[in-house]
């Protein structure tokens, strides 16, 4: 079952992966790690989420390995970040944008995959969630440190993916997906995560912890 044109949801999945594998590349200079550790941080962050999705869903082998743009988008993206990316003290706010605009793309085409794979509304909602928030859990754990995903002292992140994922999941239960409504979709994703970091939004924590955890570096 085709609920979206081909073409357009494979463009608009390399669009997923380029965004995802800017952040990750983007991250890996602020790491300081060489060119080799720029293309893995780009490829697991572009690709990660996708190839959990494909798996989960059966859809083998994964599209990132039978499609050659999908390996060519993070390769490409190497090469640009290698030698075009902004300066040293620009580089935190470029990841935070692209890894937003990453979030709002993959929670759409995941939670639209999965449901053409016969996965029902709710599941293909957290399938949708899994896959935006993959690549950017690989790659934290790759450059050591605590996925955004789990962290309190970080602005929220999965909140925007699982409202992203869930409106997609609810127009394509009541057939009302359209070109328009998942760009709407995806875009209200987006800007949910920039307020957040604009704004500082964070996620409640346990009601009368008796934590004394302070922010990590």
């Amino acid at each position: 079952m085709e609920l979206l044109n081909p073409s357009l949801q494979h463009w608009l999945d390399l669009a997923g992966i380029f965004v995802f594998a800017i952040s990750g590349a983007l991250l890996a200079v602020r790491k300081n790690f060489d060119v080799f550790g720029i293309a893995v941080l780009a490829f697991a962050t572009g690709l990660g989420g996708g190839l959990f999705r494909d798996l989960v869903i059966g859809a083998v082998p994964p599209a990132a390995f039978t499609e050659l743009g999908y390996f060519l988008t993070p390769l490409v993206t190497t090469v640009l970040v290698v030698f075009l990316h902004p300066e040293v003290e620009r580089i935190n706010r470029a990841v935070q944008v692209f890894d937003a605009a990453g979030l709002g793309f993959f929670c759409v085409v995941g939670t639209v995959k999965a449901y053409e794979y016969g996965l029902g509304t709710v599941a293909s909602a957290a399938l949708g969630l899994a896959t935006a928030a993959g690549g950017g859990v690989v790659r934290d754990i790759l450059a050591n440190e605590i996925p955004s995903l789990l962290r309190w002292d970080r602005e929220i992140y999965a909140v925007p993916a699982v409202v992203g994922a869930s409106s997609v999941a609810l127009l394509l239960r009541f057939d009302a997906l359209n070109n328009w409504t998942m760009a709407a979709s995806a875009l209200v994703a987006f800007v949910i995560r920039l307020f957040a970091l604009h704004y500082n939004w964070r996620a409640p924590r346990a009601w009368r912890r008796r934590s004394a955890a302070t922010e990590e570096e």
